[in-house]
């Protein structure tokens, strides 16, 4: 006899077990099954995906850890605090790191349990198409299932001819379990991975030497942010080349070495003790039997869904970094809560002109909406106001005056479409705007709401004068 719910989610990380509460929570009787182990000592799965496991959480960690090493290093004597020369202790940072992806990850078995959701071990596999559903092979058993959501999230894309054993050269994994600081770290790739992993062990001593294939530096963000961040990373230490023409790389006893052409057209060498490889995710897609059962992938190996997540098979959504658009833990979340609501029969929705970015560099990047160069090329009338941190007694006051707040406003409604900040708390500040824009507000209503002073919020108010030439404190 198999098991037999009215919903299986396939994959627990952020889509995943996040749908599966809430569909919980909506009355569903509920699975969820998650093969990858990670790096359970047991070898039993783990729930919360790349997010928890191997990406946003222990990443933020060294972030974190690695950031107070710096400021202790160069920021503290400047207010008069005096604690010699710092060192680190390697094994303790990233123990510290794993310490809190457990007990993140033992925490969503503990939600599960609460919300009474049943956890499967093993990959889901669709078997076929029954009259009640679908039925799904998970390890060893089959389940029966009314709906499905998949989320299976993404793997980090190797390159032909690059072995990553997550030691000498890793991906994403490797990074986060470097035991000493490497001495010189080349990083393949300055996307949002390369250039966070590249800030720790900058930070901690490496020199670290960026390969973009790309001939502009974070060509998706505002043009004003990429060339502040393009300025300010330079001038911490991070060597960041761009339109490299990657060529052969060699594996050493005691290194890598990486051949590459420069933008110019020259033959260069880059010697390293250890690489990182970050030239992006691929959705994982294989051993769903997507064929068996007909479900529709399109060129890119993402599963095709419509607005709300629905694939072609009834029944059947998907959600996360296994579908279109950006490949964020908060936009899977968002995802797997329409879902469960459109499955209740609620209006579930998304907004995904309102997910926000945000790269934990130090300063912070952090945008929501259209950037400047986009308009242009749509054509839109638009107004700006941009205020520097520098301007703010706050910001002062923290030995954190780098970067600015830029807003974008219609030029005949006034309403806001875009907010670009390069600071410090610009993950935290950016929510500010999220809501805003959610709600369809103007830069107008935003400079009429009273901020607390002294706060970092108030160059978010600020930009919102600036966009009608009004700013009060520049």
């Amino acid at each position: 006899m198999s098991k037999q719910f009215d919903v299986l989610v396939i994959g627990g990380g952020p889509g995943g077990y996040v749908a599966a509460i809430r569909a919980a929570q909506l009355g569903f009787s509920v699975a969820c099954c998650e093969a990858s182990p990670y790096a359970d000592p047991k070898g039993e799965p783990r729930l919360g995906g790349t997010c928890l496991n191997v990406g946003c959480i222990p990443s933020k960690a060294l972030l974190h850890t690695s950031h107070l090493f710096e400021e202790a290093a160069h920021s503290f004597a400047a207010q008069g605090i005096s604690v010699g020369t710092p060192k680190i202790h390697v094994k303790t940072m990233v123990g510290r790191k794993n310490t809190i992806v457990n007990q993140l990850t033992s925490g969503i078995k503990g939600l599960f349990k609460k919300n009474k959701v049943t956890l499967l071990g093993g990959l889901g596999a669709f078997v076929a198409h029954t009259e009640g559903g679908w039925q799904v092979k998970v390890g060893d058993e089959i389940v029966d299932a009314k709906q499905v959501i998949i989320a299976t999230g993404s793997s980090a894309r190797h390159l032909p001819g690059i072995a990553v054993d997550n030691k000498l050269i890793c991906d994403n994994v490797g990074a986060l379990d470097i035991d000493a600081v490497p001495k010189k770290l080349a990083i393949i790739g300055a996307g949002v991975i390369g250039l966070e992993m590249g800030s720790v062990w900058r930070r901690l001593g490496a020199d670290v030497t960026l390969l973009e294939a790309l001939p502009e530096f974070l060509s998706v963000a505002d043009v004003d942010v990429a060339k502040e961040a393009a300025k300010v990373f330079a001038k911490q230490g991070l060597k960041i080349e761009l339109g490299v023409a990657l060529g052969e790389v060699k594996a050493l006893k005691k290194g890598v070495s990486i051949a590459y052409t420069d933008k110019d057209g020259n033959e260069q060498k880059l010697d390293a003790d250890r690489l990182i490889v970050s030239v992006g995710r691929i959705p994982n897609t294989d051993g769903l039997n997507a064929e068996v059962v007909g479900l529709k992938l399109d060129p890119r190996g993402r599963i095709d869904v419509d607005a709300q997540c629905r694939t072609n098979l009834t029944g059947v959504w998907a959600v996360g970094d296994v579908v279109s658009g950006p490949m964020l833990a908060h936009k899977a979340m968002e995802e797997g809560v329409m879902v469960a609501e459109l499955m209740a029969g609620q209006s579930g929705h998304c907004n995904f002109d309102t997910i926000p970015w945000v790269l934990y560099t130090s300063p912070e990047i952090a945008w929501v909406g259209k950037t400047e160069q986009q308009l242009k090329a749509d054509g839109v009338a638009y107004k700006v106001g941009k205020i520097p941190f520098a301007a703010n007694g706050r910001a002062l006051g923290m030995g954190e005056t780098t970067g600015f707040v830029k807003m974008l406003a219609d030029a005949a409604s006034d309403r806001i479409l875009g907010v670009h900040i390069i600071g410090a708390n610009a993950s935290e500040l950016i929510s500010e705007a999220v809501v805003a824009m959610e709600f369809g507000a103007a830069s107008e209503d935003l400079a009429r709401i009273c901020h607390a002073h002294p706060t970092l919020s108030e160059v978010v108010h600020e930009a919102a004068l600036a966009c009608d030439k009004r700013a009060l404190h520049f």
